[in-house]
C-alpha cells in the first residue's frame, strides 16, 4: 500500500503529516506510521495509545467516508506536555458519539478515543472535517 509523507517540519513545534487513501489497508499504515514517528520524536509512552486511537478513527473514516485521509501529529511550541493527533477525510458530517449495546460489533470507536485521550473534538473543515484528541505526555519526554 502506498502511503505519502507530507511533510515533518520542526517551527512552531513539531509537526508530522501523512494522507493515506481510501484502502482498507490504510488503518494498518497509519497505525505504522504514528508508531514509528513517535519513537523517533521519544514519544514510546504514548505510541501504543495514540497508534491505537489513530486506528479507530481511521477505521471510522473509511466506513464512512470516500477519499483521502489526512494523519497529522503535532506538539505544539508553547503547550508543554501535549501531543494533538488529529484525523482527517472529505465527509462534511461531524461524528457523534454513541452508546453501543453489549451486543453491537461497531460503534466504540469514539468511546474508546473519549476515554482514552484527555479530551478530544471535531470540526468542520473546507473540505470536509477533522476529528482530533489531545494525550498528555509524561514529564520526563518534555
Amino acid at each position: 500500500m502506498a502511503w505519502e509523507v507530507i511533510g515533518v517540519i520542526d517551527t512552531e513545534g513539531v509537526r508530522a503529516e501523512w494522507t493515506f487513501p481510501a484502502d482498507p489497508g490504510a488503518v494498518r499504515t497509519a497505525r505504522a506510521a504514528v508508531r514509528g514517528q513517535l519513537r523517533g520524536w521519544g514519544l514510546e509512552p504514548v505510541s501504543d495509545v495514540a497508534a491505537l486511537l489513530v486506528s479507530e478513527l481511521v477505521t471510522n473514516s473509511l466506513r464512512h467516508a470516500t477519499g483521502p485521509i489526512g494523519v497529522r501529529l503535532m506538539r505544539p511550541a508553547g503547550i508543554g506536555g501535549v501531543l494533538l493527533v488529529e484525523v482527517s477525510d472529505p465527509l462534511p458530517e461531524l461524528p457523534r458519539e454513541r452508546v453501543a449495546r453489549p451486543d453491537d460489533e461497531s460503534g466504540r470507536g469514539l468511546q474508546l478515543v473519549a476515554s482514552a485521550s484527555r479530551r478530544w473534538g471535531s470540526r468542520p473543515g473546507t473540505d470536509g472535517k477533522t476529528v482530533w484528541f489531545e494525550l498528555a505526555l509524561p514529564d520526563r519526554v518534555d
